[in-house]
């Protein structure tokens, strides 16, 4: 099977999608879309036709393209069952989604690309604004994270266990992204610490943005 994903380097869902790509081992090609140049490559005509929310990252599978991060990890998940990103009993793996969600849901749509273009164009919001308004629901939403992990029997090297999984592939950029807006990230010493061990691997290495064909 063929895959080709749609993605942009400093994309945080687009991220996540490239670290279960790499630890399932599945080969894929990357296809650039840059959110900015050109007043947004994804609002362009091609990439509408591709995926009409405009959003990366996409995948094609030479049968049709699948759009949401989470939707296509677990597509993934499904097309290469080892490593699991989603192992356990049905209990276990709704905490693992639960955590996942906690971030791609709750976290990250609120300080996503298109929401911060939209407080400082449309609505005029200042710089020093908009830092309040991201650096706002990002502390809100690790304060959360940290307390339920650092607390948590299950949590390991990675967030679940001693291998990573769906949530340790959503943690990950959302703490590179944090940290690309100057977020504090120290006073989160336990995701902090899952994060270390996760860049000490190649899966988790060669995902990142600064990896990517794209990167500036």
């Amino acid at each position: 099977m063929s895959l080709t994903l749609y993605s942009y380097f400093r994309s945080s869902a687009a991220y996540r999608v490239r670290i279960a790509l790499n630890l399932k081992g599945l080969p894929y090609e990357v296809i650039p879309v840059h959110l900015v140049k050109d007043g947004g490559q994804q609002h362009q005509a091609a990439f509408q036709a591709i995926n009409p929310a405009e959003l990366v990252p996409a995948l094609g599978t030479g049968q049709q393209v699948l759009n949401q991060s989470l939707a296509i990890i677990e597509y993934l998940e499904e097309l290469q069952p080892k490593p699991a990103l989603l192992p356990g009993n049905a209990l276990e793996r709704a905490q693992i989604r639960a955590l996942a969600l906690d971030i791609a849901c709750d976290i990250h749509p609120l300080n996503n690309l298109r929401v911060l273009q939209y407080l400082s164009g449309t609505l005029q919001v200042s710089d020093d604004a908009k830092a309040t308004w991201y650096h706002h629901w990002i502390q809100q939403g690790f304060d959360a994270l940290e307390q339920r992990l650092s607390q948590s029997p299950s949590c390991g090297q990675f967030c679940f266990g001693d291998s990573p999984t769906l949530a340790d592939c959503c943690l990950i950029p959302q703490l590179t992204n944090a940290r690309r807006f100057n977020g504090e990230v120290s006073r989160w010493p336990t995701l902090t610490r899952i994060e270390a061990n996760a860049m000490q691997l190649s899966a988790f290495q060669q995902a990142a943005p600064q990896q990517q064909v794209d990167a500036e």
